[in-house]
């Protein structure tokens, strides 16, 4: 694996309670070899050439450490928001078992974005932060259809070991839970399956789904979208350019509907849904451990 260099890893936020309640963002990879034919990330902004060939950073832990030694406020850090932390060469190379260790030692809590079955390798490691800060899992699953997602998200495993890993993850006491992101257009917008994906959450124990019912495209992510729909979708990417034309956000047409559904089962089965109560639920539910202890 090439590394390059950085002088930082640790970056401050101020989300509130925009996004999961981190405090901290950090990558430890830049790139991401899943090939999901979505990929924001592929957009020019974030200046990634050569999206799929993931790097690592140079002496990523011990600036990591540095950096940890230093804050005061022991908060919430994300990993994953860029690139996947447990893309294959994680399997190797350990950055993420690594920096979970140091966020364990240093008293940190840890929100970790990931498609991957091999978080559950540091099950161990969530644990034990667990017992200590605040910890919440969002497992991407944008189809409950295996076939689908192998088009969709082809370099990554499957939706039912997806939500295996959830299962498995709540069942350890860990806070796991859905990000449904994005809802592709005419691909994974169809009202059955949203209730079905929800249903299937609930099945495998999850705490919580968050979808914007939407997807953006623009410049290079735009280019690799189109190029994989004329593959594996014939003819929708003139459904797109008709329906979107060169718009950033593409919510999918019966926006409504869908949301009414989707919000209908997760009251069904008692599945968080708005970003809230997601926070409130995790923050609280370690509050309330933390408590008892007492």
């Amino acid at each position: 694996m090439e590394f390059i260099k950085t002088k930082t890893i640790l970056s401050k936020v101020s989300y509130g309670e925009q996004w999961f309640g981190v405090d901290y963002n950090m990558n430890l990879y830049r790139g991401c070899p899943h090939g999901c034919i979505y990929c924001d990330s592929r957009s020019e902004c974030y200046g990634i050439d050569d999206y799929d060939q993931p790097r690592g950073k140079e002496n990523a832990l011990f600036l990591l450490e540095q950096e940890l030694r230093k804050k005061r406020n022991k908060g919430v850090i994300g990993l994953g928001s860029m690139s996947d932390t447990y893309n294959p060469l994680e399997k190797q190379y350990e950055q993420t078992r690594g920096a979970l260790k140091l966020i364990r030692d240093y008293g940190f809590g840890v929100a970790i974005d990931t498609k991957s079955e091999l978080i559950l390798r540091d099950t161990d490691l969530l644990k034990e932060i667990n017992e200590r800060n605040n910890v919440i899992i969002k497992i991407t699953i944008t189809t409950p259809h295996d076939e689908l997602a192998e088009i969709i998200e082809p370099h990554v495993c499957v939706s039912l070991k997806r939500f295996s890993a959830i299962k498995e993850l709540s069942g350890n006491g860990i806070f796991t839970g859905i990000l449904l992101m994005p809802v592709l257009p005419f691909i994974t917008d169809q009202e059955e399956d949203i209730r079905l994906l929800v249903r299937k959450a609930a099945e495998h124990g999850a705490r919580f789904i968050y979808t914007y019912m939407s997807m953006t495209l623009r410049d290079r992510q735009r280019e690799y979208y189109y190029q994989k729909l004329d593959e594996h979708f014939l003819g929708l990417k003139e459904k797109y350019q008709r329906y979107y034309g060169n718009r950033y956000d593409c919510t999918v047409l019966k926006h409504e509907r869908l949301w009414k559904a989707f919000m209908e089962e997760c009251e069904r089965y008692g599945i968080l849904y708005r970003m809230k109560d997601i926070i409130k639920a995790y923050k609280d539910n370690k509050t309330d451990e933390q408590l008892s202890l007492f």
